[in-house]
């Protein structure tokens, strides 16, 4: 079994039990890193074009005008092909309520007939927020199990929450 986790994370300014502090490592990266240790997943790590503005203000901002006009942000790469894979994660921050619209970007037109896929969210208080049907929305032919919500300021020490989750369900 091939697994393969497409991810977005933020490092610099997030927001963090309440307070925006500066992380040196986005909370979505420390799982992604996890699932590649223990799985031998590949990894995709989804990045825009144009960068989010450092300031965490500003990019909910920006990422808010994406989302209420239904824009895919442009990446410096996308995947072409993920035949290969039995698994895919797909991993990120909640941004009101959802993935980030570069995650939507980085999957629009990939055949996922057959795959297996698993959400997983960093968040800081909204859970998986509806990622789960706005997946199940842009994908069609895949099965999907039930995702798993990781509290952002908790990720670096959540190892063994993802691994046990992702052992049952791949």
């Amino acid at each position: 079994m091939k697994n393969l986790v497409i991810y977005y994370s933020r490092k610099g300014e997030n927001y963090v039990n309440g307070k925006i502090k500066n992380i040196d490592k986005g909370n979505t990266e420390y799982i992604a890193e996890f699932l590649k240790e223990d799985l031998g997943a590949d990894l995709f790590k989804v990045e825009t074009v144009k960068e989010y503005s450092k300031s965490y203000m500003d990019c909910i901002r920006e990422a808010q005008k994406e989302l209420d006009n239904g824009e895919h942000p442009a990446l410096k790469e996308y995947l072409k092909d993920i035949s290969e894979y039995d698994n895919i994660f797909i991993a990120g921050p909640c941004w009101w309520g959802t993935y980030p619209m570069a995650i939507f970007a980085a999957i629009e037109g990939l055949d996922f007939n057959g795959k297996k896929v698993l959400p997983i969210m960093t968040h800081e208080g909204s859970g998986m927020g509806h990622c789960e049907a706005d997946l199940k929305a842009q994908i069609s032919g895949a099965s999907f199990v039930k995702g798993l919500p990781i509290h952002g300021a908790d990720a670096a020490g959540s190892k063994e929450k993802v691994l046990d989750w992702a052992r049952k369900n791949i």
